[in-house]
């Protein structure tokens, strides 16, 4: 069963680095797989329990990622995380990278959920994923 609801985001600060750059002057675009990894690692360990934390982990599955803007070093760029949706082992999370308002990057990504000490995949229960999206409120 996929759990989708509006999920709290998580803002993620990007701090460019010099060896961020290419040969072209901006950031290079291998780049972007680090930061989103650091993003999604930094939503988990913001909201998880830490007995979650230190029983599970998470593995890259796919990351699609559209380049819209290049970023270069004096940039502030942030990193917007979203949690759409859970189904079994697996999360989907889309992240747009951004220098103020303007659009760098969109990235789709999915995840699969791992026992520390098995290091097989684990079912996402709803009280793991009950840190990630608010109650509904019925009115």
């Amino acid at each position: 069963m996929a759990i989708a609801m509006a999920a709290h985001p998580h803002i993620f600060p990007i701090k460019i680095l010099p060896d961020d750059i290419d040969f072209m002057g901006h950031v290079n675009n291998a780049r972007y797989l680090g930061w989103v990894q650091d993003a999604v690692l930094s939503h988990w360990h913001k909201l998880a329990p830490a007995e979650a934390i230190a029983a599970h982990a998470w593995v890259a599955l796919k990351h699609e990622i559209t380049y819209r803007k290049p970023a270069f070093l004096e940039d502030e760029v942030i990193a917007n995380v979203v949690l759409e949706s859970v189904q079994g082992a697996r999360a989907f999370y889309e992240t747009v990278v951004k220098r103020g308002e303007e659009v760098l990057a969109e990235i789709k990504s999915s995840w699969c959920f791992i026992d520390r000490e098995t290091l097989r995949p684990a079912r996402i229960g709803q009280d793991v994923a009950a840190y990630f999206f608010p109650p509904e409120i019925t009115a």
